[in-house]
Formats: structure tokens, C-alpha cells, sequence
């Protein structure tokens, strides 16, 4: 009898574990903490969700072949989208592709961790997959100025890279590239469709827009560069234009979406509050408004 026992407990197969999710060392910044204050992960639409915290935006989109992921902000981000994807019901593991909008502490610095847990492919533009490569911004990055180990965040191997317009797919979801850039060389909006039944939606992730520099970095130029006005304005044409009904920024409001998913879960029948065709050229027309005064400073500055 007891042989008969041992034989059954060990036929029965052990528990699945979930490997622990191993994080890298926290980056260190005035906003890091408020950044980082988590937020419960929620559908956006369709197949498409929120998993990222509080100051800090990162979507997972599922298909039928695995999970697209977009941005993993700080180091110490990544351990809240892990448990966020799980919380959904999904798989880390899972993961297929992550993409990166830029190449900053803040939203590539999780990216390594996440890259190790599923083994996905990480895909950026150009520059973007150079300075992810790096651990950090290139030279070229207007914040650059603010020294290499306030900018650093872990650095991944062998990150694919995506051109302006490119597609990019997992199983039956596709994504696409669109180059914005200003905030950095590299920066990268991306747009994709998701559907409920029959109602099919577009979705933009839009990259930051804003004009942050380190000190003495001018986006008109100087003797140590090219202006970057024309392009960073040619980047909000870009996204004012994007096909857009709900839209999710790097660095998202969530007082104002907080508020949506209140009056969301208030009538669930009617029309959903966080679709808004008109968001990303409302978002293009304030930021054309900042890069304005930004010019304008910059013009001052140049004045005997």
C-alpha cells in the first residue's frame, strides 16, 4: 500500500510555479517615486490593456501568438508591469516583442529585465536601438547634458531595428512605427487597431513631445549642432494626423483618466470616455505651443 502511494505522489505532476521576477538595481531621480506609484492594470479596448503605474505608460496588446508589450519604464517599474500582466491573466513569459517610444531611463529602463523574463524581441528606431544598446542616450539627445550616469538604465543586446512606418507583428496583431522626433533623436509614436465584435478602434501610444533639454541645449542649433526645430515640428504634423481614437502618452494624465474609468464604470453600455478622435491633435496643437515658447526663449538667448 504505501509503495502504491508513493507511486501515485509520484505520478501527480508538481505545481506550475511562476519563475520570480528578478529586477535590476532602482534608478534614483526626483520624480522616480511619483513616477513609479502604482496604478491597477485595466482594458483600454479589445485586446489591448494598461499595465503601467502611475507617471509612467506602458500597454500590452495580446494576439493570438503572444503578447506585445510597449515601453517597461524605470528598473523599478518592470516588477509592477510583471505583476500587472499577471493580474490580467497573462504571462510575462508570454511576452513576444517589446517596443520602446525613447531611449530614457524612465521608459527604457525596465526593458532589460522584462527582455530577460520572456526572451522577446526588443525593437526601437534607429537611434533609439543604439542608445538602448548603450544603457543610455547618445550623445546627440538634447538631455544628454545632464551627465551619463543620471541618464544610464540597463542596456539589451541585439534590439531590432524598425524603420519610420514599418509594421510590426505578433501572432494577429500588428503595430506600426511612426518616426516623431524632438523630445529625442529617436522618439516613436505607435499605432494599432483593436476590436470588440465588430466595433474596431484606432489606438496611438504617442511618444513625449516636449522640449526638455540639459542646460545649454538649444533645439534651434548652435555651433555644436543642427537645428532640430523642423524636424521635431514635421514630428506633431505627425502625430496630429495619426489615426487616433484613444490615446495613451509615455507619460500619462491620470487624473483625467482616473475620471474616465469612473464614468466608464458608471454606464458600461454607453459611450466609452476615453475615446476622443480628436486627442492627438489636441496633444500636437499644446506641444507646437510649448516648442513655441521654447523658440522663442531660445531666440532671446541669442539676442546681444
Amino acid at each position: 500500500m504505501n509503495l502504491l502511494v508513493a507511486l501515485f505522489i509520484a505520478a501527480v505532476p508538481a505545481p506550475h510555479t511562476t519563475p520570480a521576477f528578478k529586477a535590476d538595481p532602482a534608478h534614483v531621480c526626483g520624480s522616480c517615486e511619483a513616477w513609479n506609484a502604482p496604478h491597477e492594470p485595466f482594458r483600454i479596448f479589445g485586446n489591448t490593456y494598461y499595465v503601467g503605474v502611475q507617471g509612467l505608460g506602458a500597454i500590452l496588446i495580446h494576439s493570438d501568438a503572444g503578447l506585445i508589450l510597449l515601453d517597461g519604464g524605470l528598473p523599478q517599474t518592470a516588477p509592477r508591469i510583471d505583476a500587472s500582466i499577471r493580474k490580467l491573466g497573462f504571462r510575462t513569459q508570454d511576452i513576444r516583442l517589446i517596443v520602446n517610444s525613447h531611449a530614457h531611463y524612465d521608459h527604457a529602463g525596465g526593458i532589460a529585465a522584462l527582455q530577460r523574463a520572456s526572451g522577446a524581441t526588443v525593437a526601437a528606431s534607429a537611434w533609439g536601438a543604439k542608445a538602448i544598446e548603450n544603457g543610455g542616450p547618445l550623445e546627440d539627445d538634447p538631455q544628454a547634458g545632464f551627465g551619463k550616469e543620471t541618464n544610464a538604465f540597463p542596456a539589451v543586446k541585439k534590439v531590432k531595428v524598425v524603420a519610420d512606418g514599418e509594421t510590426l507583428t505578433v501572432g494577429n496583431a500588428a503595430i506600426t512605427a511612426h518616426a516623431t522626433p524632438g523630445h529625442t533623436p529617436g522618439s516613436t509614436s505607435w499605432t494599432w487597431r483593436s476590436c470588440e465584435g465588430e466595433r474596431c478602434l484606432n489606438l496611438v501610444y504617442a511618444d513625449s513631445l516636449t522640449p526638455v533639454s540639459a542646460e545649454g541645449f538649444r533645439f534651434t542649433g548652435d555651433a555644436t549642432h543642427p537645428s532640430r526645430e523642423a524636424s521635431f515640428r514635421k514630428a506633431l504634423a505627425t502625430v496630429a494626423e495619426l489615426p487616433c481614437d484613444i490615446l495613451f502618452r509615455t507619460h500619462p494624465d491620470f487624473e483625467a483618466i482616473d475620471a474616465r474609468l469612473a464614468e466608464r464604470k458608471k454606464a458600461p453600455g454607453g459611450p466609452d470616455p476615453l475615446v476622443d478622435p480628436g486627442a492627438c491633435r489636441a496633444l500636437a496643437e499644446r506641444s507646437t505651443r510649448a516648442l513655441d515658447e521654447r523658440v522663442a526663449e531660445e531666440a532671446k538667448e541669442k539676442r546681444p
